[in-house]
């Protein structure tokens, strides 16, 4: 009896955990959060998946139906993150070498129903995509119960040991890829990040900067992308970084309860040492 009511918390805790996922991101950012940046050789990597705002949010647990990629990359080698239903923070692994690990997580698709127009459109505002209004008025759709698609596509960097290596191309559908190593590479003229929306040049593109230093105060500025999909976002040693940009893309409507917009958010984390 007790093992059938253990087992019962914990199909309700899980429930309550997907359902807390899908309330809390419609319109908050996604990241892999390392509770530490940088480990030692042969010390395990522990990161938090989290949903929220200003880098602080809430962390949730390994749950495989709302995964399609968990994996880690290290001096070419790719490999699944290894995970118990449940398991809390959502990734622990153990790398057998020295370098950077690039962890990459994809979320599988979740919906979302915008309560008003007013919300939607300052979500697109915020997120530089106000064309969407006009477009949302042009296809003849209804301004009232806007729903939306969307999934997440999150990177993060992480120094082992000597830390030196690469950020990959992970052949994510939209992605930010680090162009240098802020654990090994000159900060000093700021780090420059690629963005990729289906492997080509994400141009023209707004990029948010979340800034958090030591002790916790966090600074959000932006920054934008060139023709060539490049940024050089501004940074400072001590701090940990999160890079956010978000694809806007319609979606055709058969049925009145289809999305009418999909947004596909690229999230990039990384710390630069204090020196």
């Amino acid at each position: 009896m007790k093992g059938f009511v253990k087992l019962m918390f914990r199909t309700l805790f899980l429930a309550l955990s997907m359902t807390c996922i899908g309330a809390s991101a419609k319109a908050h950012e996604f990241w892999i959060d390392p509770v530490q940046h940088q480990v030692a050789a042969g010390e395990t990597v522990i990161a938090d998946i989290r949903v929220g705002q200003d880098f602080e949010g809430g962390a949730y647990s390994f749950i495989p139906r709302s995964i399609r990629r968990f994996d880690f990359a290290m001096n070419g080698d790719i490999q699944p993150v290894q995970g118990t239903v449940g398991d809390r923070p959502a990734m622990v692994v153990a790398p057998q070498d020295e370098g950077l690990l690039v962890a990459i997580h994809v979320t599988t698709d979740s919906r979302l129903t915008w309560a008003t127009w007013e919300k939607f459109e300052n979500f697109l505002k915020h997120k530089d995509l106000t064309w969407g209004l006009a477009e949302h008025d042009a296809r003849g759709l209804s301004r009232e119960n806007v729903r939306e698609r969307y999934s997440r596509y999150a990177k993060s960097l992480i120094a082992v040991g000597h830390g030196k290596g690469s950020d990959i191309e992970a052949g994510l559908l939209t992605e930010i890829i680090a162009l240098e190593n802020p654990y090994t590479d000159d900060m000093s003229d700021g780090l420059d990040m690629r963005a990729t929306y289906e492997g080509a040049p994400l141009k023209d593109t707004q990029i948010e900067v979340y800034e958090k230093a030591a002790d916790g105060t966090v600074n959000v500025f932006t920054s934008r992308t060139d023709e060539a999909g490049v940024a050089t976002i501004p940074v400072k040693p001590g701090h940990r970084y999160m890079l956010d940009a978000v694809v806007l893309r319609a979606l055709e409507v058969k049925e009145e309860t289809d999305p009418a917009w999909e947004s596909l958010w690229a999230n990039l984390t990384f710390e630069v040492p204090a020196r």
